[in-house]
């Protein structure tokens, strides 16, 4: 349990100043060079983009800013901010509750499988840069099927451990899914680099006000809007022809 004394869900006890080492630590796991396989998904933009729903940059930021308040904000993003409290307590069984919900509120498929499997990945390629106990020991519970191994509660277990506070953690981890969402646009559709630039330029400070709002929630605001979004992911292998896998 936590402990009482301290509001760990307080703004001002989720923010700190990072380290160099833990800035450049956040800056290598969010590296478009990192091997987790986010550019491999598209989390439903591509339904759209064939719809063609997303042609111009406002319909891109459009999207994006959806995914980021109505899916990341309430999902994820929170996941992470909560299992970063439970791995800073060791809290194993609280960590297990929270695996099981990140699953069941992705309601596409497509969205649990690209969760699990950039979770798997990312663990794989953390795992011997990480010496830690208890990150070990999730480690092995992936191994041995225990868990799926869901990648927003791997990313909270791993900052809480590197201790990168929660809401760095947080507002780096918006800022790379949506600039990833954007880089995958810029290949899809296809968007000049330029725009896709002046995209990512635009949303910065949602951004910073999506990873303050997380701040501001617990378990119980833990839910899933963005159903157009969940109901493309489960149209995309429908799709004629597909260059990502969600």
């Amino acid at each position: 349990m936590r402990q009482p004394s301290v509001d760990l869900h307080s703004h001002s006890n989720t923010v700190g100043t990072p380290t160099d080492l833990q800035l450049l630590r956040l800056l290598q796991i969010h590296d478009s060079a990192f091997p987790i396989g986010s550019y491999t998904q598209s989390f439903g933009m591509e339904t759209y983009i064939q719809e063609d729903l997303i042609r111009t940059k406002e319909q891109l930021i459009t999207y994006c800013s959806t995914y980021l308040y109505q899916n990341l904000v309430y999902g994820d993003a929170l996941l992470i901010q909560e299992a970063h409290f439970a791995a800073l307590n060791r809290e194993t069984e609280r960590l297990l509750h929270l695996e099981q919900l990140c699953g069941a509120v992705k309601l596409a498929k497509e969205s649990r499988d690209a969760s699990v499997n950039m979770g798997r990945q990312f663990i794989r390629t953390i795992a011997p840069l990480v010496d830690d106990p208890f990150f070990d020991e999730w480690k092995e519970r992936i191994q041995s099927n225990g868990i799926k191994g869901h990648y927003a509660i791997l990313y909270g277990i791993y900052c809480a451990v590197n201790a990168i506070d929660a809401h760095h953690a947080v507002l780096s981890y918006l800022f790379a899914s949506v600039n990833g969402l954007i880089q995958n646009a810029v290949r899809a559709v296809p968007f000049g680099q330029n725009t896709g630039v002046q995209a990512m330029h635009a949303l910065a400070e949602e951004v910073v006000k999506a990873a303050t709002t997380v701040s501001t929630l617990t378990e119980t605001d833990l839910c899933n809007n963005a159903l157009g979004i969940e109901l493309a992911s489960m149209k995309h292998e429908y799709l004629f022809s597909r260059l990502f896998i969600s």
